[in-house]
């Protein structure tokens, strides 16, 4: 009996450290994806500033820090704008559509990590 609930305690303490780890890592992932598809034109802070963005680039990229402006988008708003490219939602063309390149979670990942760098929540819808 003993040696059963030593069995099932470690089981559970594996388990705990499973889910842990697997959180973790959707964190690295969401911040890997936004370092990848985002940063060249949004900054790695998230700023709009990336090293793509010259005196003559022709639009400011979105500064994703910004609570006051970042409140205002739904989170199926940002969805659109990441797989159906700025057109989509009346933005710049600039903004290129990932839709046949990234995953639905990994874009579920990417709006909370924008959520993260703007500490605020989306407008409903």
């Amino acid at each position: 009996m003993k040696k059963m609930i030593k069995i099932s305690l470690l089981a559970a303490v594996f388990g705990l450290a499973w889910l842990v780890n697997t959180e973790t890592a959707k964190a690295a992932g969401a911040e890997e994806t936004f370092k990848f598809y985002c940063a060249q034109c949004h900054g790695l802070e998230g700023k709009g500033k990336g090293p793509n963005v010259t005196k003559d680039f022709p639009v400011t990229p979105r500064d994703f820090t910004n609570a006051k402006e970042m409140s205002k988008l739904s989170d199926n708003y940002i969805r659109g704008i990441v797989m159906d490219g700025g057109p989509s939602q009346s933005k710049s063309p600039l903004m290129p559509p990932w839709g046949k390149t990234i995953s639905d979670a990994d874009v579920n990942g990417l709006i909370k990590h924008l959520r993260g760098l703007c500490k605020c929540q989306g407008k409903a819808g």
